[in-house]
């Protein structure tokens, strides 16, 4: 299996999968995974948070990350991410990330939101470790 450089990480995940699948600890121990969209900003992942993951997250913000995408082994491509997650809930910090997830989506500047969205909190996971495949390189 050959892996990407952090590089080719990045470029793939600005262009590529638009979900992720974030695993956390529930309070049971247990791992809990639910999709998310995403959308990196820097050394960071930045997703949207509400109900059991946010809980989750409060209580031990190590987190795990897969994207992955390919219709067969030999064009399968991936990245699993490990890092801790920071919740951000205040109004401010939440139309940044808002503002900058339309960008990423290719929202021009003048149609960007001006209000954050109620009740919407992000989580800020900072990229510790990445774990990378591409089997098309091979």
């Amino acid at each position: 299996m050959a892996e990407m450089t952090r590089e080719e990480v990045y470029a793939w995940l600005d262009k590529g999968p638009q979900w992720t699948r974030m695993a956390t600890i529930g309070k049971d121990g247990y791992p809990h995974v639910v999709p998310l969209g995403y959308f990196r900003l820097g050394d960071e992942i930045i997703l949207n948070m509400r109900g059991q993951h946010e809980l989750n997250v409060r209580r031990n913000p190590k987190v795990s990350l897969v994207m992955d995408e390919g219709s067969s082994m030999t064009d399968l491509k991936g990245a699993i991410i490990r890092g801790d997650a920071t919740l951000v809930e205040d109004p401010a910090g939440c139309l940044e990330l808002t503002r900058a997830g339309a960008r990423a989506r290719g929202v021009a500047e003048d149609q960007l939101p001006t209000e954050p969205r109620p009740n919407r909190s992000f989580a800020r996971v900072k990229i510790d470790r990445i774990a990378s495949w591409d089997n098309a390189k091979r």
